[in-house]
């Protein structure tokens, strides 16, 4: 495989308050991971770690406060044409309902991105593209012509969404909580979808989520963050199969069944603990079993162990 995404030393800091109080909140610091081609790589946490806005800064939503994004060895910021950017990178939301306006029908967009990217010159050839793609998520033309988002189930926009993604042939999609407004019945099968499209088309998926146990099915490698940092990085099963930093253990013997109905947007949360993003030293320590002084003093370097990048005092002893 070959090197598709670098992500180095990203960084993205929010002031916040009044004008005359300004207090600066680093809400992802020093984030670095890579992504291979026909590779699924994960960012798990709760929420408010970080992860989403990591998603926003790499697919241009959000400008970063310091470091490099580099797709194929170029810097994001060389895309100054943004549908070359977005031929290249697509993404798919939390929430398929808030994706397509309740007062379009569900093909509108399909063509839209059709003719917007010049995919297709006439309608019968946009037509056939919309069916290739439809048909690799296991949908048809038909079953989504006429119809309005409200007719179709959580699942079926979702697949839905996914194909819209793939109209442009992309190499990577960024799936931010792509099953966590999907009913638990169904969830395994966007999943599967996702390992289909990486097996069978060599797409890359960036796989956002706090679902540990989607994530242990799903990915290659995965990266653990916590109030901005990366904890532990390395394949999903070293990671979450012999967890070495305690937070990892924390989320592996909780592991919350998502509840849509209670789940605040990431920004509030962070703002919420903000106390923990603004700690010296491991910002994990005063939730810590196994904190020492040291602990609430300095920053934890990262250590490599048995191929596992962790970010903890203990290892590096």
């Amino acid at each position: 495989m070959s090197l598709l995404l670098e992500v180095q030393n990203l960084t993205k800091v929010f002031a916040l308050g009044s004008i005359f109080s300004r207090l600066r909140l680093t809400a992802v610091d020093r984030v670095s991971f890579t992504i291979e081609e026909g590779e699924i790589f994960t960012l798990a946490g709760e929420s408010g770690c970080g992860k989403t806005t990591t998603a926003r800064m790499i697919l241009g939503f959000e400008p970063p406060t310091g470091g490099t994004i580099r797709y194929r060895g170029k810097d994001l910021e060389e895309f100054t044409d943004r549908k070359s950017w977005f031929r290249e990178v697509q993404a798919v939301f939390q929430n398929p309902f808030e994706t397509f306006n309740p007062l379009r029908k569900v093909e509108s967009y399909f063509f839209e991105t059709v003719f917007n990217f010049k995919l297709a010159a006439q309608k019968d050839q946009a037509e056939r593209l919309i069916e290739e793609k439809l048909q690799a998520v296991g949908l048809s033309l038909e079953e989504i012509e006429g119809k309005y988002p409200s007719e179709f189930s959580g699942g079926q926009l979702q697949r839905a969404s996914i194909a819209r993604a793939l109209l442009t042939n992309p190499s990577l999609l960024v799936a931010d909580e792509p099953v966590s407004m999907v009913d638990a019945s169904l969830r395994m099968s966007i999943v599967n979808l996702f390992r289909k499209l990486c097996d069978e088309f060599a797409v890359s998926v960036l796989y956002i989520t706090h679902d540990l146990a989607t994530a242990y099915y799903v990915s290659d490698r995965i990266a653990v963050m916590f109030r901005g940092n990366i904890v532990e990085m390395g394949k999903v099963e070293e990671v979450l199969g012999n967890p070495r930093h305690p937070y990892t253990r924390l989320l592996l013997e909780s592991i919350p069944e998502p509840d849509p109905a209670k789940r605040l947007e990431e920004r509030i949360v962070f703002l919420e603990e903000r106390e923990e993003y603004l700690r010296t030293g491991c910002k994990f320590a005063g939730r810590c079993p196994e904190a020492w002084e040291l602990c609430s003093r300095e920053v934890p370097q990262e250590v490599e162990v048995d191929g596992v990048l962790v970010r903890c005092h203990k290892w590096a002893k």
